[in-house]
Order: C-alpha cells, then structure tokens, then sequence
C-alpha cells in the first residue's frame, strides 16, 4: 500500500482551494465506487503509486492576518480568495495556517523557522504557490525545503529551477527540484502553443499574433503591477522550431475585471500568409476556472514530486517538463519517449 503523499503548501490563495477541494471531490467518487479511469479532468489517475486523492497538506504558510492561525479548511475560503465552492464536505483538517516568510524579517532565521516546521510536519513536498513577482519569497522557500530535505515544486515564473547554482545543490543534496511555472491544463499557453505549430507545420508564414489574458482574481490584480516575469515566462513557453518570437506578443493581465471573479478569458490572434502572399487569421476566445486549470496540473507535479523523493531522484524530474512554462535549459527539447521513460521510473515497482 502506497501511504498519501505529504504536502505543505507556501500561499494559500484560489489554487490552494480548488486544490483541496478537489481532492475531497475525487476521494468522495473513489468511496462511491467509480473507478479512477473515469475520473473526469484527470489524464493520470496514477502517478508512482500516488492516486489523485492520495495526497495530504500537513502545513500551510501565508502572511495574510486573516488566513493566520485559521484551519487550513477555513483559511481557502477566506477573501480575497473567491474559488468556487464545489460542494463537497471539508472536514477539519487539524492543519492551523502558520506565518509564512515574511519581507520585513530576517530571512536566514525564517529559512531556518520554516525549515523546523517542514521537518515537524513530516512533509514530502513544499509547494511553492504565492502570486507573481516575489523572486527573494521563491527563493527563500526553496532554500527552506532544501534545509529540511524536502523536494520544491515552483507553481510561479520566479527563477528557481532555472537557477543553476541552486539546482546543483538539490543535485548534491539528493532532493527534487521541480519548477518553473506551471503550464495550466488547458491555458492560453498550450492553446497559443499548439496554433503556433500548426501554422508552422503546414507552412503558412507568420505574419503577427498576440494572446490577452482577463480575469477576476488576486492573481490578475498582482500581475498588472508584476507582470514581468510572468510575461517572458509564456513566451518560453511558446518557443519551438519554425516559430518567430519576435512576431508574438504576450499581455499576461490585460485587465482585472472584478466580476469574472476566478474565471480567466483569454483572446488570441494569429496572422499569416499562405500561397501567393494569400492572408490567413485564426481569433479564438478561451473562458476557464482560473484556479481548477492549475490544480490539475499541481496535482502531478506534486505526485511526482513526492515519486521522485522516494525513489531517490535528485534535481529537475524530467516527468515534469511537459507540465511547465520554463524548466531548466534544455529540458523542453525531452521526446514524448524520455517523459513516459521518466514517469515509468518513478513506479514503485521500478525502484
């Protein structure tokens, strides 16, 4: 028997919510007899033994007063949180919100205080989910759960996977390393993505194109002031043969708009040329739940993640390339062969 993945969670906004939710939401078909392969949203129903409801937060960390010292259960549905409700029972978890890293402490000593913490929750896995833009909280969180031995998974464009130096540590230490940003399950990235290659595998020249991105949570509201980062990081993500990057455009906040509430609505426009000069345009709208495209997509990293810890991986997991806007340098070009190599790896019959 495969014992539940241990989790701590670093910001606990929307993805911390529809995360949690939706794990009780799987639990609760897998008691009502459905088999896994029929979950719905879920391509993986298995990862290194890990079930998508396998999977326990054993500690929480943020800085918001009102999320402090709450039960974790009560904590994600705490404004300026504003996921939807999905309907499930949540039982009190015994998990209380701590204090997380704080700007205006001493970061040696709170590298050292988390890193107590990680290793009191017995946690596997520090996932790393606090809005855009803090590169010095990314870091020292990584730092932390390279103090307490605990695989790091990056959910943010920050640079941390990519740090090389960094990563060598983790390499060193024997710990998993997983980042950077995610790439959400059905997101205006891959979407974006996939369009750019069709134009290019069917030989129509790239004239212009450009994605606008608008939503109504607390992650829209930061990236408009620190959405630098998070910019370059969908432009990785976009990159392939064939492709011009300096003919695209990427406006990660285009616009808060309060009443979209955690829904995201992204417009995208592909110019081109075909035979003889001959015009070509693609415009398409995208409406999901912000929140729900990331979670299905935390949900493996975290499961490979913890894989990896037990199987002794060390450094970048190449299960994860895939799942991410901008893993490590070289990491993008893995076959689809090397990523279903690396995930029958982390199979607790091949270790």
């Amino acid at each position: 028997m495969t014992h539940s993945a241990k989790v701590a969670v670093a910001g606990v906004g929307n993805n911390i919510s529809a995360l949690t939710q939706g794990i009780r939401y799987y639990a609760n078909l897998a008691a009502q007899g459905v088999p896994a392969e029929e979950f719905p949203g879920i391509k993986r129903p298995e990862i290194g033994g890990l079930s998508v409801y396998d999977v326990e937060i054993v500690a929480a960390y943020d800085i918001d007063a009102e999320k402090v010292g709450s039960e974790l259960n009560e904590a994600v549905f705490q404004a300026p949180n504003n996921y939807p409700r999905l309907g499930v029972e949540m039982a009190p978890t015994g998990v209380v919100v701590e204090t997380g890293i704080s700007p205006d402490a001493t970061v040696d000593d709170e590298i050292r205080r988390l890193a107590r913490s990680l290793r009191d929750s017995g946690a596997e896995v520090l996932l790393y989910s606090l809005p855009t833009g803090l590169q010095w909280a990314a870091t020292a969180y990584a730092e932390a759960a390279l103090t307490a031995g605990v695989a790091f998974v990056n959910c943010t464009p920050e640079i941390v996977g990519r740090d090389e130096q960094l990563h060598a540590r983790y390499v060193s230490a024997g710990v998993p390393l997983v980042g950077d940003d995610l790439a959400s399950h059905i997101g205006t990235s891959v979407v974006h993505r996939s369009l750019l290659a069709l134009f290019a595998e069917r030989g129509i020249t790239l004239a212009s194109s450009y994605q606008l991105n608008l939503g109504g949570n607390e992650d829209f509201r930061n990236l408009r002031e620190q959405g630098a980062s998070k910019r370059q990081s969908k432009l990785n993500a976009l990159a392939q043969d064939g492709v011009p990057l300096d003919r695209v455009d990427v406006i990660p906040s285009a616009g808060y708009v309060p009443h979209l509430m955690d829904h995201k609505v992204a417009y995208l426009n592909i110019e081109g040329v075909g035979w003889a000069n001959t015009p070509v345009e693609v415009d398409l709208k995208l409406r999901v739940q912000d929140s729900s495209n990331a979670a299905g997509v935390i949900i493996d990293l975290i499961r490979i993640a913890a894989a990896a810890l037990r199987a002794e991986e060390k450094g970048f997991v190449a299960a994860a390339a895939k799942l991410l806007k901008s893993p490590p340098k070289g990491h993008p070009s893995y076959s689809a062969h090397d990523v279903e190599a690396s995930f029958a790896a982390l199979s607790p019959s091949a270790s």
